[in-house]
Parts: C-alpha cells; structure tokens; sequence
C-alpha cells in the first residue's frame, strides 16, 4: 500500500511546519506556557488566516475539502514543535458536525471554525474503566418544538475547554449512543458572549460577584451556561483541561442517538491522537540526533556509541511502524469506516506504546539535560504520555483487539 503523500496534502504539511516553525519556538511555548489559559492564541490567528483550520472541512464551507488525511498531516507538525494550540479536539469536533449534524448546524459553525471566530472542543471520556463508545452521561429529549435535549452526567479531562464556544459531549439515550452540543457561553477569549453578559449585567452588582466568584474568570476557563459547571484539571502536558459537570443542561443532538456518530468520532479522535503523537516522538528524535551528534564523552561524539545506536535505531523502527499504521487506519476511515475500527485500534496501540517508548529513550539518551525543564525535549515525553493515556491507553486498546480476534473481526 503506497502511503505517499499527494501534491495536496505535501502543500498542506509544508505550511504547517513552515508556520509551526516560525511561531512556536521553544521560548514562545515557554511564553505561553505561563499564560492563563495556556494556549497560543497569536498561533491559533495564524493558522486560521494561513487556511489551515479549514484543511480538513468541506468546500462549501470555506475549506479544503481534504478530509482527515490532511489533519493528521496538520497535527503531525504541530506534535514535531509540541504547539500548545488545540488542534486536535477543535477539527475533531468540527469534522464530527460535518459528517453527522444538521444543515443549520454546518452553516452556523463550518464557516467559524475555518476563519478562527469559533473553538469547538470534544467531551468523550468519563471516570472509572470504562469504554468512550458507551458513555455512561445521558441525555433526554426536553420536549420542546426544536427538539432539545437535557444531559446529565461528568465527563473527565475536557482538552482546552478556555475559549470554546460548545463542547460536542457523547452521551447515552434510549434509543443509543450520540452526540451532542453544549454551548459554554463563552466566545473564543474566553469571556461569556454579549447575549450572557448583558443578562448578567441586567441582574445588578450581586450576579456580577457570583461570576467573578465561579473560578471562569480566574483559570480563563468557559464561562457560565445554566446546567453546566467546569472543575479545573492540570495535565500531563500542561494543557488546562476542565472536568465537565452536567446537571440537566441544554444540547441539540448531532445527528441521530444510535446512528454510529460516537464510534466513528472515537475512531476519528483515536487516529487524531496517534497523528499527533507520531509528530510528537519525531521532534524528539530529532532533538535527541542533535544533541548527541554534538555532545562528546572520551573524546568522541556520543552518537558514535553503539549502545546509543541501538537505541536510536529502535525509535526509528517504532517511528516507522507508527506510521504505517496511522495511515492505514487513515486509508480505512475514508474508504471503509464501517471496517475501521480493527484498523484504528493498531493505530492507536502504537501510538500510544512505541510513541511512549520513543519519547522515554529519547530523554533517557539526554541523561540530567533531559529532565531539565529548561531544555525542550521534556515536553515531548510529557506530551507523549498524555497522548498515551487518553481515550484508554494501550492496554484498553489490547483488550479491543483481543476480542476483535476472538470474535473474527481481525485476523491473527
């Protein structure tokens, strides 16, 4: 199988890395790392005005139509600079509308998303061992004439809920699994939109207290929204995630509950993940190459060590099969979705055990410099273990694939 990149998407990486180049070098993410909410919103204005929010959207709304081939390429840059922008959860969640929401859905967001006015992010994970494709928040329809719904239930470790408009929140209903908006009433800077702050301000002096006092202003989290309530989560890669409380909050369905929409968005955001962490452990062998080709021990180069050869050349060999994978997973979720989840589950076992062991050689072949906050390569291991331990880890995924075998869904 040829996984060769076509003229298109060669364009589409060579502007990300150009751009992810230029605006994320080591002192701006140390910057933004400082920052409230801890993402590059200079960044993010440049990758919608350079076109590449919109890489993965359709046409008709003002992107280029190429799908998640070219997000994958996209987040592969941004893992090689490890760019505290919020990629992944934002075109996971758009490309989820896309595929599975209503007309009025595409034309209210599609178009916002791809110029930068409006951030999505996605609430698919939840506490305790439990499956992301059968989530245990449910939802209710409300009765009313537009056909609302009321959900209720936690959802753990939202990615970069600071500045989202709407979180896109897997939830079960009677008739299955599906996917559903939640607005924040929050705008992309993270205060509550004009409708919410003139409600607010009409309240008087007392209701203003209260949302000074509810944590959103502190942590630059979302603002408030009547059911909706975020707890503030510090992560492995220093993102400022949120714990999702939902308590009989309004949501409009994204397509039909029991259509597929939660499997195949889980699919998405697993080969998502395993894109971004592909770039994740190449940046770090790239550091790892230039360090040791210029640092010396009993007077010759390090790289010249066949101990550190070894070693390098089994994060090649990982790094190489990461990729295979990724793009046969990417290959089957465009042409064969319904036979994508054997596929998509490989992909994700290796991004989330050889990217793992990519990243931890790579800092362990750096000795002390490695774990020395004031040298980047101790982003990549944080970034890689946090890409390895969402949606479930490897071990989840092995029991996946364990009863795929089982049942004759994948071959041995």
């Amino acid at each position: 199988m040829d996984f060769t990149l076509g003229e298109e998407l060669e364009a589409v990486r060579d502007l990300a890395r150009e751009v992810f180049t230029d605006r994320a070098a080591t002192e701006r993410v140390r910057a933004v790392e400082g920052s409230p909410d801890r993402i590059d919103e200079d960044l993010w204005t440049e990758l919608a005005k350079t076109g590449l929010l919109g890489v993965a959207l359709p046409e008709e709304y003002g992107g280029a139509g190429l799908g998640p081939a070219a997000l994958c390429v996209l987040l592969e840059e941004q893992g090689r600079r490890v760019a505290p922008v919020p990629v992944w959860p934002a075109l996971v969640g758009a490309l989820a509308v896309a595929a599975h929401g209503t007309a009025e859905q595409h034309r209210d967001l599609l178009p916002r998303v791809v110029d930068g006015s409006v951030r999505l992010t996605v609430a698919l994970e939840e506490f305790g061992p439990h499956e992301p494709r059968a989530p245990e928040c449910t939802a209710r329809p409300d009765g009313s004439a537009d056909g609302g719904w009321r959900l209720t239930g936690v959802k753990a470790v939202v990615p970069s809920p600071s500045g989202a408009a709407h979180v896109l929140v897997s939830a079960t209903a009677e008739t299955g699994t599906g996917l559903f908006l939640v607005a924040t009433g929050t705008d992309r800077t993270g205060h509550a939109d004009r409708t919410d702050r003139a409600d607010r301000a009409a309240e008087g002096p007392e209701a203003d207290r209260a949302d000074r006092a509810d944590g959103a202003g502190r942590t630059g989290g979302p603002g408030r929204a009547d059911g909706v309530a975020w707890e503030r989560v510090e992560t492995t890669s220093r993102d400022l995630a949120g714990n999702l409380v939902l308590t009989g909050a309004a949501a409009q369905a994204v397509g039909l509950p029991g259509a597929g929409a939660v499997e195949r968005t889980v699919e998405l955001a697993s080969v998502a993940l395993a894109a971004l962490q592909l770039g994740v452990a190449e940046g770090a062998l790239r550091l790892a190459a230039g360090h040791l080709a210029a640092r010396e021990q009993f007077g010759r180069p390090l790289a010249t060590f066949q101990a550190v050869q070894h070693q390098l050349a089994d994060c090649y060999i990982e790094l190489d099969a990461m990729r295979v994978c990724l793009w046969r997973a990417v290959c089957a979720i465009g042409e064969e979705p319904e036979a994508a989840a054997v596929p998509v589950a490989v992909a994700e076992w290796w991004a989330a055990e050889a990217g793992l062991n990519v990243v931890h050689r790579v800092q362990h072949v750096h000795g002390g410099i490695g774990v020395d906050v004031d040298y980047p390569v101790h982003r990549h291991f944080l970034w890689g273990r946090q890409i390895a331990g969402t949606l479930g880890g490897a071990s989840a995924v092995l029991a996946r694939l364990g009863d795929a075998l089982a049942d004759g869904r994948a071959a041995s």
